[in-house]
């Protein structure tokens, strides 16, 4: 099922609650009432369309409109993502780390291997957090800066010169090394996990590291599929205009 601008906003989340987090991250929170999508977007003051298809990127696997969200403006694809960093570093990897952290606590026997589980969920949130520090302070500026010039027709020597140096492609490596840390965290779990004092804990600690490697891996989709080429675009046409 596509999700639709006429449907009801509660309607969407009974039907695939999983969406309750990206809804958030639009400013958007629980208590919609009969309110469509429609409505609550004006409301809100949020594009519509860009809503709804991400929306159903998130919902459906196969669901990518590439070129439809490539007209998209870069700055409004930016404000989704820095939103979506928000989620990732306030809310959903403390969440995490907070359960890890209630093993430690319940589970006298284990210490040490879940001690060393933390330690690296802990490694991995730090090297997470400087990948979104460099996308937030570096990335998106000079992406925003690449807009800005298109749409006055003239770049400054400064801009130039970044783009002979630094252009975007060099970027796309690093959401490799992200996700395959979390990848291994999953893994490590999964396999070697010493017989635990609270079998449903560590169930909730994967279920979440499930959930968080889903949301990462379409972050990174609309960052690699969409914004990644929009930018290269935009540098191969300032580079022609000069």
């Amino acid at each position: 099922m596509l999700i639709d601008q006429k449907m009801k906003m509660a309607d969407v989340v009974l039907h695939d609650p999983t969406l309750v987090p990206v809804i958030n991250r639009f400013g958007i929170h629980l208590g919609f009432g009969d309110q469509t999508i429609e409505e609550i977007c004006k409301t809100h003051g949020l594009h519509v369309q860009f809503f709804v298809i991400t929306l159903n990127a998130f919902h459906d696997k196969l669901y990518f409109p590439t070129e439809q969200l490539q007209s998209f403006k870069a700055s409004l694809l930016i404000d989704y993502l820095q939103k979506a960093h928000r989620y990732f570093l306030e809310d959903k990897t403390p969440e995490i780390a907070d359960l890890i952290e209630r093993t430690l606590r319940e589970d006298d026997v284990n210490k040490t291997t879940y001690g060393l589980i933390k330690k690296f969920f802990n490694e991995y949130r730090e090297e997470f957090a400087k990948h979104i520090e460099r996308e937030d302070q570096i990335i998106f500026p000079y992406v925003l800066k690449l807009e800005k010039a298109l749409e006055a027709g003239t770049a400054e020597e400064q801009l130039l010169h970044k783009i002979q140096t630094h252009p975007i492609v060099e970027y796309e490596a690093e959401h490799e090394d992200v996700e395959a840390k979390i990848f291994d965290l999953k893994n490590i779990i999964i396999r070697y996990l010493p017989t635990p004092n609270n079998d449903a804990l560590w169930y909730q600690i994967l279920r979440e590291i499930f959930t968080l490697e889903k949301e990462l891996a379409e972050h990174a989709r609309i960052e690699d599929l969409i914004l990644i080429p929009k930018v290269e675009a935009m540098e191969k046409a300032i580079k022609g205009g000069n």
